[in-house]
């Protein structure tokens, strides 16, 4: 079971990082390297697979939703911070 969720997972990610390749095609508005690429692989599949784990470790509902919800509201202030830096970190995007 936890191969076929991996499968999905991996699936999920690649085809969200299909979006941004694809529109690199049609526009100049989106200009990502392969360094934006593999950082944000990372990122959406450390979440996949931290979310995967939360429905296989935590049991109880209420649980699994508040750590689920911490863990997207995690995974979009860092992608905000990389992307335009608002919070003035060094990694900050421009």
């Amino acid at each position: 079971m936890k191969n076929n969720r991996s499968i999905k997972i991996v699936s999920a990610v690649a085809c969200l990082l299909l979006i941004p390749l694809i529109a690199m095609q049609y526009t100049d508005e989106v200009n990502w390297s392969a360094f934006d690429f593999l950082i944000a692989a990372i990122l959406l599949l450390g979440t996949g697979f931290t979310f995967d784990l939360i429905l296989r470790k935590v049991k109880s509902t209420p649980y699994r939703i508040a750590f689920s919800i911490a863990l997207l509201v995690i995974l979009l202030l860092v992608w905000m911070e990389l992307a335009v830096g608002i919070f003035g970190t060094p990694l900050a995007g421009h």
